[in-house]
């Protein structure tokens, strides 16, 4: 199994791995990888292997009994045993982790000022969307959420993730915040991420170390979608 860095210092760039497989077509596995594989509405990273003189760019990751990643379509391929330096585009990374911060502060506080679950949702770097169920929004809404948000993002809670027995997470009542969702079944653990006083829910995702990292938050636009929900665009503002 690949060594998920991304999960232990969500701050890892650059690191030395060892290629355990490859495949120009099917992608390549690392003993070792900082690249977050996708997965809960976060794309995956983007970024570089650098070997013997050369670089393979990685352009995808496909998730299957492990983390294949993807090469350019006609860029080398380091073979199985290769020694190779692995580099995150930083800068799509970053964005990517204020964004996924900023949703889960929007999420907890929907939640707790409105009681509303997440329906669906989506990201890319500076921009998302979260769908909530939410049938009827008071007047003011679209302004109200945006300072309640940018309320939390001041108050710098700590952004802290937690890998925990999957009986001890599975006690934390607010663990699935989306509708008709549960964790992998098969999992005997399951990671948690905990804003410290706003929100703690199941994710797999990268996160900043503490709210004020985010940045301010932009609620773009309050949509309907259908009698029962809400979509909500937020933009994370440089």
């Amino acid at each position: 199994m690949t060594e998920r860095l991304d999960w232990i210092d969500p701050g890892v760039r650059e690191w030395d791995c060892t290629v355990l497989w490859s495949d120009p077509e099917a992608g390549i596995v690392l003993d070792r990888s900082a690249f977050y594989p996708g997965g809960g509405g976060q794309p995956p990273d983007h970024g570089v292997l650098l070997w013997e003189g050369v670089q393979t760019r990685i352009v995808d990751t496909r998730k299957g009994d492990e983390q294949y990643l993807i090469p350019a379509p006609g860029d080398p391929v380091p073979k199985a045993g290769t020694t190779v330096r692995g580099a995150i585009d930083d800068a799509r990374r970053s964005s990517l982790m204020r964004t996924h911060s900023g949703l889960h502060i929007l999420c907890g506080t929907v939640f707790r000022d409105f009681g509303a679950l997440v329906t669906g949702g989506n990201m890319q770097p500076g921009e998302a969307r979260m769908d909530f169920n939410l049938p009827e929004v008071p007047p003011g809404f679209k302004q109200a959420l945006e300072d309640a948000v940018n309320a939390e993002i001041v108050a710098d809670r700590k952004i802290v993730a937690r890998v925990l027995p999957r009986a001890e997470a599975l006690e934390i009542p607010t663990l699935v915040r989306t509708q008709d969702a549960l964790p992998p079944l098969d999992h005997p653990e399951i990671r948690v991420i905990d804003i410290v006083g706003l929100d703690v829910q199941a994710d797999g995702g990268t996160h900043v170390a503490s709210t004020a990292q985010v940045g301010r938050v932009e609620v773009v636009k309050v949509e309907s979608k259908g009698r029962q929900n809400r979509r909500v665009r937020i933009r994370i503002a440089d």
